[in-house]
């Protein structure tokens, strides 16, 4: 790698730390660094797994207070998260490059759909502390598929569809989130690593942007305005998709 190439994946994954720790999206920041820097798109997909999850923990130890608070309806929702991050990333290790690169642009196309409706997909918010329904386990273990096989705009689903089903605050939803993408990533690495499928010295050039730029990211949630980050990110998934659908 170059000093230009390294310099380019520790920036991208300290942007996508902070706007995961925000809503999400942050794996459009890491697939497409990876993708600038010549990763083929399986392994790109499970490097970028890889470096989202330090961000993932700080983002919630950050959010500890709200976690503890919480902490009861999380237990459903992580059993169903693990079980379905489990059959997303075998499902994704079961493809080839050339397979799984013909339906990247679909994914990312439906991802940044996704992400760009955000704001139309805020989660329903309440004075009281999530609350699981039947419906909310059944979702998640469906959004929990999703994440193990792919991932971006993994967060934003999580985000609209705890809101809709459970309930509670943003910021308890928010931490709740981060909580479960703990799970869902952590998943995804064990069937990764174990399938070879890292790209490990720029995981380790990523993975300290990532756990900083997750930290800071709950600080500029309530400072940055959402909507030039989200913008931004939204572009990304744009030029990532036609990147895709031209060289495809």
């Amino acid at each position: 790698m170059t000093i230009v190439t390294m310099l380019l994946l520790f920036v991208a994954a300290f942007f996508a730390g902070a706007v995961n720790a925000i809503a999400g999206g942050g794996t459009f920041l890491t697939f497409g660094a990876l993708t600038l820097a010549g990763i083929p798109p399986i392994t790109a997909n499970a490097t970028s797994s890889i470096t989202q999850f330090p961000g993932y923990i700080t983002s919630t130890f950050a959010y500890r207070d709200e976690i503890t608070k919480s902490w009861r309806s999380a237990v459903a929702l992580s059993v169903v998260s693990v079980i379905g991050a489990l059959g997303g990333s075998l499902l994704l290790l079961s493809l080839d490059n050339p397979s799984f690169r013909a339906i990247v642009p679909w994914l990312l196309a439906a991802a940044t759909a996704i992400f760009a409706a955000g704001p139309w997909l805020k989660p329903k918010v309440s004075a009281d502390k999530p609350v699981n329904s039947p419906i909310s386990v059944v979702a998640q273990f469906f959004t929990a598929i999703y994440g193990g096989f792919f991932g971006a705009g993994m967060g934003i689903m999580m985000l609209a569809v705890l809101g809709i089903t459970s309930g509670g605050t943003y910021h308890h939803l928010n931490a709740l989130k981060n909580l479960l993408s703990i799970l869902i990533a952590a998943v995804a690495i064990v069937i990764f690593v174990g399938g070879g499928v890292v790209a490990w010295p720029q995981a380790l050039v990523m993975i300290p942007g990532v756990a900083l730029g997750g930290y800071a990211g709950v600080w500029m949630a309530r400072r940055v305005p959402q909507t030039a980050m989200r913008l931004v990110v939204v572009a990304i998934g744009v030029a990532l998709t036609i990147y895709y659908f031209v060289t495809g």
